[in-house]
């Protein structure tokens, strides 16, 4: 029963990708059948603060007892979470373009905030491979990983909501849940963030193992 996890991924996912196609929704100015987009777009996203959420508590770790398991860790999480950013961006991109009229606008704080917080991520990749001794890789990417997440949940979740913004929930727009996610979208959307979160756990024990192996490799 030790992988439960990844079979209860799998099925959420299968649930939320079939129903989520099927099921009633609100029908809305702009949005109409784009409101979908809620099941497969928000999820993902969740999915990836959730992995860098984990990549920064392996940092900590990493930092306080100088462990290069950890350090790999995040180092694996990091890796996970930015992999989720790429269809969280793509998702919301599209959205974009039957909704606002336009794939992507520099007026959205938010999405700058997005495109910001991937640079930063990207330097943090582009950091480690540019120190070759491991203890020293292990404390500077920690420190660096801490200041990530950190500027990341500042230019995506603290900034928008003090400024204008199109996105639901931010800059005085109201959230999906306020006005239109009934209770049949719920019944897909919390499965949704459920098994998306649980298939990164997944893709992310999938990453420890194959760095555990390598580091074994080369003994």
């Amino acid at each position: 029963m030790k992988h439960w996890y990844k079979i209860l991924s799998v099925i959420l996912i299968f649930y939320t990708l079939v129903w989520g196609l099927l099921n009633t929704v609100p029908r809305l100015d702009i949005l109409n059948e784009t409101i979908r987009n809620v099941y497969y777009h928000v999820p993902i996203w969740f999915a990836m603060l959730f992995m860098m959420t984990v990549s920064l508590i392996q940092s900590i770790r990493a930092l306080s007892k100088t462990d290069l398991l950890n350090d790999s860790k995040a180092y694996n999480a990091a890796r996970v979470g930015f992999f989720f950013s790429l269809p969280g961006l793509a998702t919301g991109s599209i959205w974009a373009k039957y909704t606002w009229g336009t794939w992507w606008t520099f007026q959205d704080p938010k999405l700058n905030g997005v495109a910001i917080s991937i640079l930063i991520y990207l330097a943090y990749f582009i950091l480690r491979f540019s120190i070759d001794d491991e203890l020293k890789r292990a404390r500077i990417s920690a420190v660096y990983n801490v200041f990530a997440f950190v500027m990341m949940n500042v230019f995506i979740m603290i900034l928008p909501r003090l400024t204008d913004s199109l996105h639901p929930g931010n800059g005085g727009n109201p959230a999906f849940a306020k006005y239109d996610l009934n209770d049949g979208m719920r019944m897909v959307f919390y499965p949704a963030v459920i098994g998306w979160i649980l298939f990164s756990y997944w893709l992310f024990e999938i990453k420890n193992r194959i760095s555990f192996i390598k580091n074994k490799i080369d003994d």
